[in-house]
């Protein structure tokens, strides 16, 4: 991932990602992170609004508005994750987020399992990278932007749980620990 990429975050995300004590490696692999505006009206946590505005601030994060025509487009998606069963529905910030990241090849930052889902099961969003906390940690890792001890690879995934009380699935994590594993052996 090239320092200069750019993201676009939904509201979970935004959340547990406040929280991490090494939330600043995010700025780290992107250049940019945008918040819809939707997204930012959802927040509450004191904590999550303080770091926004921190970010905000700094230029490491940027408010970002839809046009009328994606959040047509937006609204359709949400309308059609209610009508697919094997996709948990997905709600308009979460949906802005996929259409950002289809129309401008933006990373949808999220935890929300449709929205997650939505490159499988949505032809039209195949093309689009969708990333959860545990893809922003191993690519982190993956890239050096993030110091590790290899005889624990496991370690920073679990700081991002302890801080977070956010429970990875079970088989991505042992994927992305046993990923770490083959980088430390090959250094």
């Amino acid at each position: 991932m090239s320092r200069s990429s750019i993201a676009i975050a939904d509201t979970c995300f935004l959340i547990d990602w406040a929280r991490f004590r090494r939330r600043n490696v995010l700025f780290k692999l992107f250049r940019t992170v945008f918040v819809p505006e939707d997204v930012l009206n959802e927040v509450r946590s004191e904590q999550t609004v303080a770091w926004i505005a921190e970010g905000l601030s700094r230029d490491r994060l940027a408010l970002y508005t839809p046009s009328r025509n994606e959040v047509e487009e937006a609204r359709a998606l949400v309308e059609e994750s209610r009508l697919k069963p094997q996709l948990p529905s997905i709600d308009l910030p979460e949906a802005i987020c996929l259409v950002a990241g289809r129309r401008r090849g933006y990373v949808v930052l999220t935890e929300n399992r449709g929205a997650l889902l939505a490159p499988k099961y949505m032809r039209e969003y195949s093309g689009v990278t969708v990333w959860r906390a545990l893809e922003i940690i191993l690519n982190a890792v993956m890239a050096d932007v993030v110091s590790i001890d290899c005889s624990r690879p496991e370690e920073i995934f679990d700081e991002y749980s302890s801080d977070t009380l956010h429970i990875f699935p079970a088989k991505a994590l042992s994927r992305a620990v046993e990923e770490v594993r083959r980088k430390c052996v090959r250094k």
